[in-house]
């Protein structure tokens, strides 16, 4: 399957969507890679206690490693600023395509798990983009 849209894989109307599709197409494709590693980010910014809602914004520009722009909007529930959550995201994860596909691990054969039911948000199985173990890490960051 190819070109199934990205807004039905993962938050419906709730958030802002990039367009393109997750489907057909593998890590090394930041439509699918940047997305998962900015579900990572929001849900370690709100877990850490940093904002009550994060929304991850990644841009990037075909031969450029680094994305050409991180923002990240907490929609005024922030407890810090917002530039500071921007700077620890971009120090304390490594948000180059590789970088991404080795922090999440986005080789292994987990896809066929995410074909029904969407990528974000499940509980039903271990998807590296869920986990909150960078949380110690952005409370420290932002000290």
């Amino acid at each position: 399957m190819t070109g199934r849209k990205i807004i039905v894989d993962t938050y419906g109307g709730y958030s802002r969507h990039g367009g393109g599709a997750f489907s057909g197409k593998d890590a090394t494709k930041v439509d699918r890679s940047a997305s998962y590693a900015a579900r990572y980010i929001a849900k370690n910014i709100v877990a850490a206690g940093l904002a009550k809602k994060a929304e991850v914004q990644l841009a990037y520009a075909i031969g450029v490693a680094q994305p050409v722009s991180v923002r990240i909007d907490t929609f005024g529930t922030g407890t810090v600023a917002e530039s500071k959550l921007e700077k620890a995201a971009r120090q304390i994860f490594d948000l180059r395509p590789a970088g991404i596909i080795q922090m999440l691990d986005l080789k292994r054969p987990i896809y066929r798990q995410t074909a029904a039911y969407g990528h974000m948000g499940r509980t039903d199985i271990d998807l590296p983009w869920e986990r909150l173990d960078k949380v110690d890490a952005l409370k420290e960051a932002v000290k």
